[in-house]
């Protein structure tokens, strides 16, 4: 009923927004009042200019009197227009606030809301179920990571191993395939070599008579022989 004889109450931030446009509309008023002023100031300097060219020295003055009112009121309306820039500065300055404190009283029911609905013992009991099925997935993937290396293991490690090997033998000068070609050999030359030094004074007994019988160049040659087998 008071509402239809009276009309709507209105909250802070309406009542602010409307002063704030009444205030802008002043502001309007005064430039419009301003820059007729300032229009006639300038009408009122060519008149004086030109009645004092044509030698009216008393229309002159009371124009000179007239500019210096003008230019008083012009001051004046700069003036206001200050003061009430001022006023709005204000005004917008409590619609911040006024926005700000509504802002966190919505904020402050929002956050008491969710507090009252937050269960803490379920959140620990989650937080806890959940560290514990990590743990157990850890375990099994480091298991699965585990199978699948022993299952994948290859002939890949073992070339990569002979690589490996191979690298620091031709780093350090040795041919591996061409030692394991050569030991063998060395191995038979070495048993070659102990059976003809064995034999040898076998053979030189044996050719002794014959030198007696044969002469002193079959000495040389068998002495020939023995120093061969000897650097062999």
């Amino acid at each position: 009923m008071f509402e239809a004889i009276f009309g709507k109450k209105k909250t802070p931030a309406e009542m602010l927004r409307q002063h704030q446009r009444t205030l802008n509309r002043a502001q309007r008023e005064l430039d419009r009042e301003r820059t007729k002023l300032e229009t006639q100031e300038k009408k009122l300097i060519a008149d004086i200019k030109k009645s004092a060219k044509a030698g009216h020295m008393d229309a002159t003055k009371i124009m000179a009197k007239d500019l210096v009112r003008t230019r008083r009121y012009i001051k004046k309306f700069y003036m206001m227009k200050t003061q009430l820039q001022g006023v709005s500065l204000r005004m917008q300055t409590l619609r911040s606030n006024q926005a700000m404190a509504d802002a966190m009283k919505g904020c402050t029911k929002a956050m008491a809301q969710m507090n009252k609905q937050m269960n803490l013992p379920a959140i620990q009991k989650i937080m806890m179920e959940f560290e514990k099925q990590s743990e157990i997935m850890d375990m099994k993937q480091e298991m699965v990571g585990d199978t699948i290396d022993d299952v994948m293991e290859d002939e890949a490690d073992d070339e990569e191993s002979d690589n490996i090997v191979n690298q620091v033998l031709d780093e350090i000068g040795i041919d591996m395939g061409q030692s394991m070609a050569d030991a063998p050999l060395g191995s038979l030359a070495t048993g070659e070599g102990s059976a003809a030094k064995a034999a040898a004074p076998v053979a030189a007994s044996a050719d002794g008579g014959d030198a007696g019988a044969g002469g002193g160049g079959d000495d040389d040659d068998l002495m020939a022989r023995l120093n061969n087998l000897r650097r062999d």
